[in-house]
This record gives C-alpha cells, structure tokens and sequence, in this order.
C-alpha cells in the first residue's frame, strides 16, 4: 500500500469491464491504487459489497465521487485530465460522436457479448442456451459494423485522435478476442485492434493488473475465461 493515498481508487477483476478504467488512469498518467478482486466479486468477494451493493467492477473512488459505469468512468476521467486529450469538447465538431461512441460501446457492444458469456459458459449445464448465445454473437457483429465504417477512413473514431471513445470501445474489442469472434471481424475492425494493442499505456494497463493479481492473490486468468 502506498504511503499517501492515491487520488484513485479502482477496483477491479482481470479483463473486465474495468479495464477501461485502468487504461485510462495509464493514458492520462494519473496515480492510482489498483484493489484486484476475484471474479464474480459479488461471490468471491462479499465485503466488497459493503462499498458496492451491486458487487460489480469497476468501482472508481475519487475523494468523495463513486462511479461504478465503465464507459462513465472514462468520460469523468478524460474531462478532469484535460491535457492529454482524451475528452471532445462541446466546442468541438465531433462531440456528438464522442458521447455516442461512449454510450454504444457499453449498451451496444458489450451487453451482448455478456449474454454470449452467461449462456455459453457460465450458467449451470441445464441452464446454457446456445441459441441465445449464437443470437447475441450475431447482434454484437452487426453493431461492429459501425465500428468498421468509422475506421475505414480515419486511425481512430472522433475528433481526428485517439480519445476515450476510443478505450471504451476497445475494450468491447478486447472481450471479443476473448469469446471467439475476432476472426469474424472486418478488415478495419482487424487494423483499428492492432493500433489500439500497440499503445503504450494498454501494454501498461495489462502489465498492471497481472503484477497487481499477483501481489494480491487473486487469479489472473482473464475473466471472460474462468469457467465456474
């Protein structure tokens, strides 16, 4: 533990939602202490519902501020840290798309791939539905062409630079690779993921949470790939 506290508290589970918010505290370069929990928390972990009742990751604390939504987390996080800009202003042409690409990349993107998780593995054998599973796998491939479209022309989704849009995104990237259906993705979606792992700070984040889970116990298998 840190001397001083840091101004940043983030729970977090490998290769969650959370992730997110780890990739963005190392692109901004802000302090953080980083809390590994085993997945599901909820289960895992019971005392963690005493700070979060929804058992969820993440969990952002920030003095008196408590965000628990991913794609929320980035966007208070990049308009705090104006400097490395991160955020799209409401002056700027491409704020619209900013808040789209932040709001799909959660709603859109990631909730179904959550169905494919639950119905192909995590559920009890008598319970998996692989037509559900097939079904949402289908519904999240047909949304990622927006993503195609978008970076068919330009290196990244707004405002003409790499943005938070951009991580929340990427991490719906990210769970894709781990279910299965990057080899269905179009070839801009292939390209866009390659610059997206070529970042400095995603090497961090990932170099972060796996010392992190070793240090505090907790397993670092990637959580969209333990298996109850």
């Amino acid at each position: 533990m840190p001397d001083t506290p840091a101004p940043y508290q983030l729970h977090h589970c490998v290769s969650a939602r959370s992730f997110r918010a780890l990739w963005t505290l190392e692109e901004l370069q802000q302090p953080y202490e980083l809390l590994m929990l085993p997945f599901p928390p909820r289960a895992l972990a019971r005392s963690y519902l005493e700070l979060n009742p929804l058992g969820t990751v993440p969990l952002l604390r920030h003095g008196a501020a408590r965000l628990t939504e991913s794609a929320a987390i980035c966007e208070y996080l990049a308009a705090l840290h104006p400097q490395q800009a991160l955020a799209v202003g409401a002056q700027e042409s491409d704020f619209a798309a900013y808040l789209n690409w932040l709001h799909m990349s959660d709603a859109t993107l990631t909730f179904p791939q959550t169905l494919v998780l639950r119905y192909t593995h995590f559920e009890p054998p008598e319970r998996l539905q692989p037509q559900v599973a097939q079904d949402y796998a289908r519904w999240f491939l047909a949304r990622l062409r927006a993503v195609e479209a978008a970076v068919q022309s330009q290196q990244w989704l707004c405002a003409g630079r790499f943005t938070a849009a951009d991580v929340a995104v990427g991490y719906a990237l990210m769970l894709a690779v781990h279910l299965g259906l990057a080899a269905q993705w179009g070839p801009a979606t292939q390209a866009y993921w390659q610059r997206l792992q070529a970042r400095p700070a995603f090497a961090r984040a990932l170099a972060a949470e796996h010392a992190a889970a070793l240090a505090q116990g907790v397993p670092t298998t990637p959580s969209p790939l333990l298996r109850p």
